[in-house]
C-alpha cells in the first residue's frame, strides 16, 4: 500500500509542477507561498508521505519524499524548500512522545509545523516542563503552520547534569510571527521570525537531540516502522540538500532549453548549442547533479535496508551520509554557477528562471547544515578512529 500510495503522490506532484513553474515569480513577489499552492500540495498527499500511518500518513520510503521535493524545487525553489522542511517535520513529530503527536494531529491530521532550530531563545526548566522565551529566525512556511518546532538549550543542572539541546513543540497560540523576510534568495519561503513570550511547554512536548542521535526516541514505541529508526541528521540534512539539487536541476532544464535557441553575439549566426565549450559546461553540470543525486539515493537506500532488517546502523555509514550530503550541496551549487556563467547577459533579467534558481540555491547553501568543513571533519575523524561526539550524525 505504501509503495502505490507514494507513486500516486509523485504522479500528483508532477501534475502540479507546470502550475508551480508559472507561479514561481508570483511566489517570489509575495515573499510567501500562496495559500492555493499549500492547499494544492496538501491535496496531492505530499505532506503525508513521512507521517505515521495511524494518523493517515503513508510512512513512505524517504526517497519517495525526496523525489517529490526535487520535482517541486525544479519548478519553484521557494515551493520546494517549504514543502521539504514542512514535510520532514511530520517525520520528526513521530519521534516525540505519543501525547505530543495527539496534541497536534488528533483533531486534524493535516496540521502542519514550521521550525527554527538554532537555540537562540531562553529555556528554563520548571515543574512539569519548561518556560520558553525569545526570538527564533528563519521559520520557513510559518504562515501556513499551526505549530512550531523550536530549538533550545537547557542549562546544566546541579551536580553532573549536562546541558541538553532539545526541540520544543509550541502551538501557534503561544507565539507571534514577525514579518522580517526581505532577502535576495528564497524570497517566497516566508521564513519569518517566531517570537515567544513566557510560554509553558510540557515535558512531553520536547525531544532531546541526544535521543535522536542514538536513534532511540519515545515515539518509536508507537511508530514502529523502519522509517522512524534512521538518524535525524540523515533525514533532515537531505531535506535541506535535496531542494538545492532540485533548484540546480531546474536551472539546468531552463539553461538547456534557452541555449538550444540562443545565438551568441560574439559569433554571428552561431547557435550557442553548437559551441563546444557550452557543450562541455553542460556535460560537467549534468555529471555533478547526477553524482549528487546518486550518492543520496545510495545512502538512504542502505540506511533503510538496515533499519528494515533491524540491524544497527554503522557509524561509518552515518558519517558517509553527512559527507555526501554536504558534497551534494557543493556539487549542486557548482553546477548552477557553471550554468549561470554560461547563460550570458540576458540571464540577468528580472523574471528569468536561471537567475532565480541561482539566487535560491545560494540562499539554501547558507543553511548551517550545509557547512562542509564540519561534516567532512567528522568523516575524517571516523576514518582515523577518533571519537565522534557530534549529535548531527
Amino acid at each position: 500500500m505504501e509503495a502505490s500510495a507514494g507513486a500516486a503522490v509523485l504522479t500528483a506532484v508532477r501534475d502540479l509542477v507546470p502550475i508551480l513553474r508559472e507561479r514561481a515569480q508570483e511566489t517570489e513577489d509575495r515573499r510567501a507561498l500562496p495559500a492555493e499552492t499549500v492547499k494544492a500540495l496538501a491535496e496531492t498527499g505530499f505532506f503525508r508521505l513521512l507521517q505515521p500511518a495511524r494518523f493517515g500518513g503513508y510512512e513512505a520510503h524517504p526517497l519517495t519524499f525526496l523525489r517529490g521535493v526535487r520535482e517541486l524545487a525544479g519548478a519553484c525553489g521557494s515551493t520546494g524548500w517549504v514543502a521539504s522542511v514542512i514535510g520532514v517535520h511530520n517525520w520528526q513529530l513521530a519521534l516525540f512522545p505519543d501525547q505530543a503527536q495527539q496534541d497536534v494531529w488528533a483533531a486534524d491530521p493535516g496540521t502542519r509545523m514550521s521550525s527554527s532550530y538554532a537555540p537562540t531563545g531562553k529555556i528554563q526548566a520548571v515543574d512539569g516542563g519548561y518556560r520558553v522565551n525569545g526570538r527564533w529566525s528563519f521559520s520557513s512556511g510559518c504562515d501556513h503552520a499551526g505549530w512550531a518546532l523550536l530549538g533550545g538549550i537547557i542549562p546544566p543542572g546541579d551536580g553532573d547534569t549536562p546541558a541538553d539541546f532539545r526541540t520544543f513543540l509550541l502551538p501557534a497560540t503561544d507565539y507571534t510571527i514577525e514579518d522580517v523576510w526581505h532577502t535576495v534568495g528564497l524570497r517566497g519561503t516566508g521564513s519569518n521570525d517566531i517570537v515567544v513570550t513566557d510560554a509553558f511547554v510540557p515535558e512531553y512536548r520536547s525531544l532531546s537531540f541526544n535521543d535522536t542521535a542514538r536513534c532511540l526516541c519515545p515515539g518509536q514505541e508507537v511508530n514502529t516502522a523502519p522509517l522512524y529508526r534512521i538518524p535525524y541528521a540523515s533525514i533532515f540534512s537531505y531535506a535541506i540538500t535535496t531542494p538545492i539539487i532540485g533548484m540546480a536541476t531546474g536551472a539546468y532544464d531552463a539553461h538547456v532549453s534557452y541555449l538550444r535557441e540562443r545565438v551568441r553575439a560574439s559569433y554571428v549566426g552561431v547557435k550557442a548549442a553548437e559551441d563546444p565549450h557550452s557543450q562541455v559546461r553542460v556535460a560537467v553540470a549534468a555529471a555533478d547533479l547526477d553524482a549528487a543525486w546518486l550518492a543520496l539515493e545510495a545512502d538512504l537506500r542502505e540506511l533503510m535496508e538496515l533499519a528494515t532488517a533491524g540491524e544497527k546502523l554503522p557509524m561509518r555509514l552515518r558519517l558517509r551520509t553527512r559527507r555526501d550530503q554536504v558534497r551534494g550541496t557543493e556539487l549542486a551549487i557548482g553546477a548552477v554557477d557553471r550554468l549561470f556563467e554560461n547563460s550570458g547577459g540576458r540571464a540577468l533579467a528580472t523574471g528569468t528562471p536561471i537567475q532565480r534558481f541561482w539566487r535560491d540555491a545560494h540562499a539554501g547553501r547558507v543553511h548551517a547544515i550545509n557547512d562542509p568543513e564540519r561534516a567532512l571533519s567528522l568523516f575524517g575523524k571516523g576514518e582515523f578512529g577518533l571519537p565522534i561526539t557530534d549529535a548531527m550524525v
